[in-house]
């Protein structure tokens, strides 16, 4: 784990995990961020997405966006990290699979 962890991160954490609907995060984060900042959050994610299904640097920028600074380090941290993307990307298939 990074050095950010902190009482103060616990907390953020604690109240994000509190949230049970869509609405609800949309109100808090609303809130919390800036639409760039959301925005560029939502953008990793799909990033992340668009990696593991092996789609080229290129067609990501092409759809996101994203410049291929940060489609890099997303990828670094998919293939190199926590773990953090891994484990949400197996929750949001999971959940698909079970809505769809």
């Amino acid at each position: 784990m990074r050095n950010f962890k902190s009482e103060s991160v616990d907390r953020l954490f604690d109240a994000i995990l509190m949230l049970q609907s869509r609405e609800e995060c949309y109100r808090f984060f609303d809130d919390l961020c800036t639409i760039k900042e959301i925005g560029d959050m939502a953008q990793r994610l799909m990033t992340a997405e668009m990696i593991d299904q092996g789609i080229s640097y290129q067609k990501i920028s092409e759809k996101t966006g994203v410049s291929t600074a940060t489609i890099s380090r997303v990828s670094r941290c998919l293939n190199y990290g926590a773990g953090g993307y891994q484990e949400m990307l197996k929750k949001l298939e999971e959940g698909d699979r079970q809505n769809g």
